[in-house]
């Protein structure tokens, strides 16, 4: 199991890590940002394949942000895949 911590940009999040096991989501935990709601996606993703939870994540806007914390997800798993 491996840890992966991103930086969010352009979002109310600061920080998100996670636990990775291969491509496949351990655990999610998320500073700062929407706290249930962000829970509630920590949550859904436990056990997910990262190539599905970018498909499903990415591109998602906030308001009229060109991004969102799902959307940071989606990058921070595009980052991790990229240090495999």
């Amino acid at each position: 199991m491996s840890t992966f911590v991103y930086q969010p940009k352009g979002t109310c999040s600061t920080e998100m890590r996670f636990e990775l096991e291969g491509e496949t989501i351990q655990s999610l935990e998320v500073v700062n940002g929407c706290n249930g709601n962000l829970k509630g996606i920590a949550s859904l993703l436990k056990g997910q394949n990262v190539n599905e939870v970018i498909e499903r994540l990415d591109g998602i806007t906030c308001g009229r942000r060109p991004t969102s914390c799902p959307d940071q997800i989606a990058q921070a798993l595009k980052s991790y895949k990229a240090t495999l």
